[in-house]
């Protein structure tokens, strides 16, 4: 039997997919027996009450005056160091490699080579960061450092060695779902808020980003209202909200389509949804969609990045070319006009998020990453004495 670990975990505690990956393996990793200890700058969103063997130890920047941007990555590195060393930690799993890997690499200096780094790659990083000329080295660096590399899809991995050119390992490792989360039924007291029992519920859920195309999402929903009464809602935040309510009013569809901003009980919104769009130019993963599929609601969205290693298209969602809204909407009239196959769908998704995307066989990988670099060092050691 391998032996519990200590183990702490830094990411971005309140944007997007990652922190939210993060914050449930650390959940899931405490609920197997293993010490787990979030460092960051505020408590993780999805964190939740009070979990045993969890703890959360805050990342303060100094204010000192001769800083002309607060140092937040020296903090980080500096807190990452001090919880390693006061609390006796086996590994640092780090969330995004800019900031986080790189302020564990400067842990492990301080530290000592005993404390090991795995690092999971979530996709901004390289697809976006990678590019940067003035961050492409020191990614670079983060990525050769760590002692395990991890990336959520394979299409990440693929641009990571392209854009990079890393020769370090990179293991495969899907983000996942918690099937308990998605036991309970939809709430119909709920759904009669936004729709009559005849109308179709379409639900979009980003950080409202240029690449998620939120307009490409109107447009798509604007041709599914004329052939079926319909409401879109919106859940999340981010700088393209303001233009996507300006498109939905030139559109005349204020009073189809309502706005949630941000949400942490998912589940319960996700199951509201007859279907979820998702037409984004670019996602390394799709955790929404995954999330979706958990709760037996198909999406509809673009064949693009890692989304179809998530959406099987003709099997539990539909997929297009990334603008296409034409088709992806023809695609969802076809699954709402036709309830048989959209039961099938659903199901197909349900099983699909419960076999090979299950919260347990994930943390299990995850796991088993772990006790590789402990025991690389342990052997280190024998060989030593």
């Amino acid at each position: 039997m391998n032996p519990l670990l200590k183990i702490g975990i830094s990411c971005y505690p309140t944007l997007g997919g990652s922190g939210v990956v993060a914050t449930e393996l650390g959940k899931m990793l405490a609920e197997r027996g293993h010490e787990v200890h979030f460092i960051t700058d505020r408590m993780p969103f999805r964190l939740g009450q009070f979990h045993p063997n969890i703890f959360f130890h805050e990342v303060e920047v100094s204010d000192y005056y001769v800083f002309r941007y607060p140092p937040y990555d020296l903090a980080l590195a500096n807190k990452l160091a001090q919880v390693a060393k006061q609390e006796n930690l086996d590994l640092l799993h780090v969330h995004y490699a800019v900031p986080h890997a790189i302020c564990a690499y400067l842990a492990k200096q301080m530290v000592g080579q005993h404390l090991k780094v795995v690092t999971t790659l979530h996709g901004t990083d390289i697809t976006i960061l990678g590019h940067d000329p003035s961050l492409r080295d020191l990614i670079r660096m983060a990525i050769h450092e760590s002692d395990a590399v991890t990336a959520v899809s394979q299409d990440l991995i693929t641009e990571t060695y392209e854009v990079l050119s890393v020769e370090k390992p990179i293991e495969l490792v899907y983000n996942f779902v918690d099937p308990r989360d998605y036991i309970a039924p939809a709430n119909p007291q709920l759904r009669a808020q936004f729709a009559q029992p005849h109308e179709k519920i379409m639900l979009h859920m980003s950080n409202f980003r240029p690449v998620k195309r939120i307009c490409d999402v109107i447009d798509i929903f604007a041709d599914v209202n004329v052939q079926m009464p319909s409401h879109l809602i919106f859940v999340g935040e981010g700088p393209e909200l303001a233009k996507t309510v300006n498109r939905v009013k030139e559109l005349g569809l204020t009073n189809r389509v309502h706005y949630l901003g941000k949400q942490n009980n998912v589940a319960e919104v996700i199951g509201l949804a007859d279907l979820l769009l998702l037409p984004s130019e670019k996602e390394s993963f799709g955790l929404v969609a995954l999330e979706a599929m958990a709760a037996g609601v198909p999406t509809i969205g673009s064949d693009a990045g890692g989304i179809p290693e998530v959406v099987k298209h003709g099997i539990d969602g539909f997929l297009a070319p990334v603008g296409d809204t034409k088709l992806m909407a023809a695609y969802a009239i076809q699954l709402l006009s036709n309830p048989q196959l959209y039961s099938e769908f659903s199901l197909a998704g349900m099983q699909r998020a419960r076999s090979q995307f299950s919260a347990a066989t994930i943390v299990e990988q995850y796991e088993n990453i772990y006790y590789k670099v402990a025991q690389t060092d342990q052997m280190k050691t024998s060989v030593n004495l």
